[in-house]
């Protein structure tokens, strides 16, 4: 089974999950667009929210019913891929760009759902890049002050801004996103509490106590993964 195989299939997975009335938050990203598909496959009456607009322009293509999160309030469940997820569901997210959009979904859902491939499970945090969005205005100034907090927690393999076709990448609520190799993170909530404080950031890529459940595509099917807190629908 590929990669894209195990994606889709946790994403079928989490389809499931979904009921008639529902309010919704989508993901950003490749495994968040398989969900959108599957779910639209199943055509119940729902609401949705989406984190970005790519997300939105996908969804609505395929038929489904794409809201303001003013609109709705509270949601009942958000699916969302990762691109890291520890043994305690604490996560890294942003690969794709919508990390705020993302987090002000979660945060606002009941219940938020992680899809993922084999590959992205991890003993720990730091195996991959964190993205961290910053204010574009004097973004260099930002930066070095994100690499100063960064050094606090250990050595790390540096800070890059993130670019798309020569220039800056810049997200939907027009901002930037430096990714940060920071090696393994032994205390996420201690890092995303430092980086938050800054000046000029807006929020980082950790999620940290959001994620109930993870739904994971692997070769032998997919695993279930649940927090101590996990509440049913």
């Amino acid at each position: 089974m590929t990669a894209q195989d195990e994606k889709r299939a946790a994403a079928e997975a989490a389809a499931e999950l979904v009921e008639a009335g529902m309010t919704l938050g989508l993901g950003t990203g490749s495994t968040a667009a398989l969900f959108v598909a599957a779910l639209a496959q199943r055509r119940i009456s729902v609401r949705c929210v989406s984190t970005s607009r790519a997300t939105a322009e996908l969804a609505a293509g395929l038929g489904l019913q794409v809201e303001a999160l003013d609109a709705i309030g509270s949601l009942d469940l958000t699916v969302d891929g990762a691109d890291e997820i520890a043994p305690d569901l604490s996560l890294i997210k942003g690969a794709g760009g919508a990390l705020l959009h993302e987090k002000l979904v979660w945060t606002s859902s009941r219940r938020c759902v992680v899809i993922a491939d084999s590959t992205k499970v991890a003993p720990y945090l730091g195996g991959s890049r964190l993205p961290i969005e910053v204010v574009a205005f004097a973004h260099s100034a930002t930066a070095q002050r994100i690499a100063e907090a960064l050094r606090a927690f250990g050595p790390t393999g540096g800070l890059t801004l993130r670019t798309k076709d020569g220039a800056p990448y810049v997200t939907d609520g027009g901002n930037v996103i430096y990714d940060a190799a920071c090696g393994r993170i032994d205390d996420p909530a201690a890092l995303g509490q430092a980086l938050k404080a800054l000046t000029g950031v807006v929020d980082h890529g950790l999620f940290i106590g959001l994620a109930d459940l993870a739904l994971v595509g692997t070769s032998q099917g997919v695993q279930t993964v649940k927090t101590s807190a996990e509440r049913s629908i």
